[in-house]
């Protein structure tokens, strides 16, 4: 049975208990939810690790992704920030390696990995073809389908599938004046395939087989923006929305089988968008999980795009986007760096928080609350305790001139809050 089946059958899990725990929710709350698909607990029936929930009524979850190049594989390199992001606060981690062993490095991080492993397992299938001397539409619907099934025996525990590009969407999108076309690298695999071969996806077409290899290792669906906006210009085209539209009715079939599963969105939206974009998919996916990137809301900020996708994400958040994947200030320009992970799950965090406290999550509000007397207080550990980076909040204290009196080097003697403290003691 997988968690959704338990769930319908009245059977509170060890971690659906877990996720209840965590969140502060009531236990029912969470079994009915994951009934109906509101809430997934991304979870191979092969792993054991601390799980998390993603979804209504939960913690807004953050991914971060690492993974090599075929022009920069070092294996070492990507475990260091697999442990940084986790570090940092990151609910999972996805492998998006395309360089190098990939075998053996999805091996290393899911031994490695304290937390849910997702994966696109049609880097692996292209990967793979390319290294032998061939093309990605090469590939036959059996390579494609054994990779997914390889990464679902592996103990991955939640995979990016495609399945929204197809012929149908295809020809709405030839037929679009979009800008960038597709920016989707797993998406414009798939077109290739389909343009090149002649045949309708199969991961469309043949969905329940999908479901099927799910289903066996209770692995959750992703399932694929291929259409996702790369511009702002190119935001809420017919593209996207008919794409979203596919989606809905294949998130309602893997549902009937059984198949816990969350929709992915976009990628670059102007910022007064961002909000009817969330609640769009809430109404046409009904109320699927929601796993977005950034989003951006302008493109003009490399080197600075964990700030934009900050901005963009805090606003979906708030309004029902349910996992945000980072976005590092590598993003368009390179293979992100250590410290690029760092920032980017602590900028990922920091828009969940807003997203939490807008809406009404338990304990966002009391956390900053708990920091607000703090530094009432001059409470500086407990400041530390409460910060979403308590290590940077102390090397940045503890490295000013003034960290052994109650006052920050910014105001000094001349503090607001002990000036304030003296004016009322004299009313």
């Amino acid at each position: 049975m997988t968690q959704m089946e338990d769930a319908n059958n009245g059977k509170l899990t060890d971690a659906m208990k877990q996720v209840a725990a965590y969140e502060g929710v009531n236990p029912a709350i969470i079994m009915a939810r994951v009934a109906k698909g509101y809430i997934v607990i991304p979870k191979n029936r092969y792993r054991e690790f601390t799980v998390r929930g993603i979804g209504k009524g939960l913690k807004t979850k953050v991914n971060a992704n690492i993974g090599t190049s075929p022009s920069h594989f070092n294996i070492d390199e990507e475990l260091l920030k697999l442990d940084a992001a986790i570090k940092s606060g990151a609910d999972a981690i996805m492998d998006l390696s395309t360089g190098g062993d990939l075998s053996r490095i999805l091996y290393k991080i899911l031994e490695q990995s304290s937390v849910m492993v997702g994966t696109v397992p049609i880097y692996k299938s292209a990967s793979v073809a390319v290294s032998q001397g061939k093309k990605a539409v090469d590939l036959s619907e059996d390579d494609i389908f054994s990779a997914i099934e390889e990464h679902a025996k592996s103990g991955v525990d939640f995979v990016t599938v495609h399945c929204g590009i197809n012929r149908n969407t295809l020809s709405v999108l030839k037929a679009s004046d979009r800008l960038m076309g597709i920016v989707s690298r797993g998406g414009s695999l798939m077109a290739e395939w389909i343009n090149k071969n002649g045949k309708e996806n199969p991961l469309y077409d043949k969905y329940d087989r999908l479901i099927e290899i799910a289903h066996e290792y209770d692995m959750t669906l992703s399932l694929g923006d291929g259409l996702r906006p790369g511009t702002i210009c190119d935001a809420e085209d017919r593209a996207q929305a008919v794409e979203l539209v596919t989606l809905g009715g294949l998130a309602k079939r893997a549902r009937k089988a059984g198949v816990q599963v969350m929709i992915e969105g976009p990628g670059h939206v102007p910022l007064g968008r961002i909000a009817g974009d969330m609640k769009m998919q809430k109404r046409l996916c009904d109320g699927a999980p929601y796993y977005v990137l950034g989003p951006l809301p302008t493109d003009i900020a490399p080197g600075f795009d964990h700030i934009v996708g900050a901005i963009g994400g805090a606003i979906a958040a708030a309004n029902g986007a349910d996992f945000l994947c980072y976005v590092t200030p590598a993003e368009h320009l390179c293979l992100p760096s250590l410290d690029d992970v760092r920032e980017g799950v602590v900028a990922s965090k920091i828009a969940a928080h807003i997203g939490d406290i807008e809406k009404g999550v338990i304990g966002a509000l009391e956390q900053n609350q708990k920091m607000s007397e703090a530094r009432c207080n001059f409470d500086w550990d407990t400041m530390f305790d409460s910060a979403i980076a308590p290590d940077v909040a102390k090397k940045k204290r503890t490295g000013s001139e003034d960290h052994n009196r109650d006052v920050c080097t910014m105001c000094g003697d001349l503090c607001a809050m002990k000036t304030y403290k003296r004016a009322i003691s004299d009313i």
